[in-house]
């Protein structure tokens, strides 16, 4: 009866906790765009983590995990309602990022001997799918248990300028030791490029808690690719070796974000894409640490690429939940990928798919302290 009565406890005691992150409400997601309903869905496992996300644009809301005292604690940048992000000034708070993520140069790419030209959205190139990519889009959703979530979106033919008609499924999971985890597919009709990713922008401290300079961040990549002023790669690895690049043993990421470094002036701080050492999907790639909440977050993928973007662009002009705003480099982002402008680059790894194969990938963000 007693260890009952505990547990009872234990449960209300959380639920006020959550409740107390002034997680989103449904009512302010049940909104028509392009004639199809959004909704918001609600993931939770056994261990006090949740994850609530929109149908809008695939997008992850909120999530919640337990700080080094067991707190509750939303680690992720997010608005309170839909409308939020349809007019944000910062398109991608917590997207599914397609057809392409990260950039093509100059909107161009040669497939089978064909040129294809896409919309330009971001100076003189194409970023995260062009002007309308994914995180505009409505997807059908359907939540497979407490724990679980599937969205599914047909990419049309010619959408943005990128060919074939792409079938896409997104399965956002909590596994039982607080991982979040996205599973993608995607198959088409006809050969294209492809390469999907989720646009999180994290504070490990609880999100309106000040900056993320002083989270410790490591990432096992010896090398990274280096970018033009307009965030191109110029088609070569560099190492990280004696740069303010080098993440291998660990670093805050604030104590060389202003050195005297043109890839760090290109990008205005860190936005830029590290070639990962080799893993299985298994192996940790990364970590970041939270100096206040002592929350821990480790990434594994099976992807070749990570893009590390330090929140360089955030400029609070957006008003976002718990009464914040989007304030300078108060949140960051780690998207796993295949390589930026990966279509105009026949030595970085491949993002071509071809009808009858399926493009499959894995990324799980797991949280612990």
């Amino acid at each position: 009866m007693k260890t009952t009565l505990t547990i009872l406890y234990m449960s209300v005691l959380l639920s006020a906790r959550i409740a107390q992150a002034q997680i989103p409400a449904d009512e302010g997601f049940e909104k028509s765009i392009d004639g199809k309903a959004c909704h918001l869905y609600i993931l939770k496992n056994h261990k006090g983590m949740e994850a609530v996300i929109t149908n809008y644009g695939g997008r992850l809301v909120s999530l919640v995990v337990p700080d080094k005292d067991g707190r509750p604690t939303d680690v992720v940048a997010g608005f309170e309602n839909v409308d939020g992000y349809v007019h944000s000034t910062e398109p991608y708070f917590g997207a599914t990022i397609g057809r392409y993520g990260n950039r093509i140069a100059k909107g161009k790419f040669t497939l089978e001997g064909k040129v294809y030209t896409l919309s330009i959205n971001n100076g003189p190139n194409t970023l995260h799918g062009g002007k309308k990519g994914f995180q505009d889009m409505v997807w059908d959703a359907r939540q497979i248990n407490p724990y679980t979530l599937e969205l599914h979106y047909l990419s049309k033919d010619g959408e943005e300028g990128f060919p074939g008609n792409l079938r896409v499924k997104v399965t956002y999971m909590l596994t039982q030791d607080n991982g979040l985890s996205v599973n993608y597919e995607a198959t088409t009709d006809r050969t294209t490029v492809v390469n999907l990713t989720n646009h999180a922008f994290f504070n490990l401290n609880g999100w309106g808690n000040g900056n993320i300079l002083n989270h410790t961040l490591q990432i096992n990549a010896d090398s990274y690719t280096p970018v033009d002023e307009t965030l191109i790669p110029i088609g070569k690895l560099e190492s990280v070796i004696r740069t303010p690049f080098d993440f291998r043993k660990g670093m805050a990421i604030g104590v060389r974000i202003n050195d005297h470094n043109q890839q760090l002036a290109n990008g205005k701080g860190y936005d830029h894409n590290f070639v990962l050492n080799k893993h299985h999907v298994n192996t940790k790639v990364a970590t970041v640490k939270g100096n206040l909440s002592g929350i821990l977050m480790s990434v594994y993928t099976d992807q070749p690429g990570l893009q590390f973007y330090s929140g360089n662009f955030m400029a609070g002009k957006n008003k976002m939940k718990a009464h914040t705003v989007d304030a300078y480099r108060s949140a960051f982002a780690l998207e796993t990928q295949h390589f930026p402008d990966s279509p105009n680059e026949p030595a970085f790894p491949s993002t071509v798919l071809k009808p009858g194969e399926v493009y499959r990938t894995r990324t799980c963000y797991q949280f612990s302290h």
